[in-house]
């Protein structure tokens, strides 16, 4: 007659707190440090209180250049505070860096290091190296056709130097497997009030160590200071862009009565011409947030 197997502990029998034992149901911070992110109610979902440190954070968003700093300049002011000396690399940004922007959230513009990359192999590579380097604090890089096996190099490097590292991909790319320790999902809120005011962000938490999160966290709009900037530079594309549909106008009226246009007739001030000139140049980080605000 076989011996009887020796009975199985479920897991509602174990100890409520073993060491070293996650359970599922609670965030896991663990040993894994942490920067606070600068937003309360984002800090209370996430293990630790903040981004991870020393591990990937995976951004996906409807469109790049929208919200990446408003999200994450906040815990780089912070930790550029109290590391000294060391700078924040910035591989193939969709848009430039805007540094007064930057500035008025204690970041100096001194602190980037921005990095172009003609292909993504080269972008790939250069954000590597970068986590590499001692004397880098955080890496930012948009890889959005960087595939997982890409993405556990770039998890590896962060852990060896312990430094912050986001990667920015489209919404797109949710459905695909990722090594990311952190995984949001970011897109704009239309907040009620001031229509100048900067609009706030919606977070989706699709992955962190811990119970899943149905519902999404609404942030407030960016920094006050940051919130008139972008306020003036959007209102100065409402103006070029009132201008430049009158001209057309103009000249559509003027090509039907057969009479030659004259867009002189129509003062357009200086500050208000590069932006009409050069529609495709490539432009600054908060262009981007202030069409946001134009739409």
């Amino acid at each position: 007659m076989p011996a009887p197997r020796p009975s199985l502990r479920v897991a509602f029998d174990l100890p409520s707190a073993v060491p070293g034992v996650w359970h599922a149901d609670a965030l896991g911070a663990g040993p894994q440090p942490a920067q606070p992110t600068g937003y309360a109610l984002l800090d209370a979902q996430l293990p630790g209180g903040g981004w991870p440190v020393g591990a990937l954070s995976e951004v996906l968003q409807p469109l790049a250049g929208l919200h990446e700093w408003q999200l994450v300049l906040p815990a780089l002011a912070q930790a550029a505070a109290r590391r000294v000396g060391a700078v924040v690399v910035v591989v193939a940004p969709p848009c430039e860096p805007f540094g007064p922007a930057l500035k008025a959230q204690g970041l100096s513009a001194r602190r980037l290091c921005v990095v172009r990359a003609d292909s993504a192999k080269a972008a790939l590579w250069a954000a590597e190296q970068a986590l590499r380097c001692r004397d880098v604090l955080a890496v930012m890089a948009w890889l959005p056709q960087a595939q997982p096996a890409a993405l556990r190099r770039l998890q590896l490097a962060a852990a060896q130097q312990q430094q912050l590292l986001w990667v920015f991909r489209p919404v797109s790319a949710a459905p695909q497997a990722s090594p990311a320790l952190l995984r949001l999902q970011v897109q704009g809120l239309a907040l009620p009030g001031d229509a100048a005011a900067s609009p706030g962000m919606q977070v989706q938490i699709l992955k962190r160590r811990g119970p899943p999160l149905a519902q999404g966290l609404d942030l407030p709009g960016c920094h006050p200071r940051l919130a008139q900037v972008l306020a003036a530079q959007a209102e100065r594309r409402r103006a070029a862009q009132w201008i430049a549909n009158t001209l057309v106008v103009r000249r559509n009226e003027a090509a039907a009565l057969g009479a030659p246009a004259a867009p002189a007739a129509l003062p357009v001030r200086p500050a208000l011409e590069p932006l009409m000139a050069v529609p495709e140049r490539r432009g600054h980080a908060l262009d981007r947030a202030a069409v946001a605000l134009v739409r």
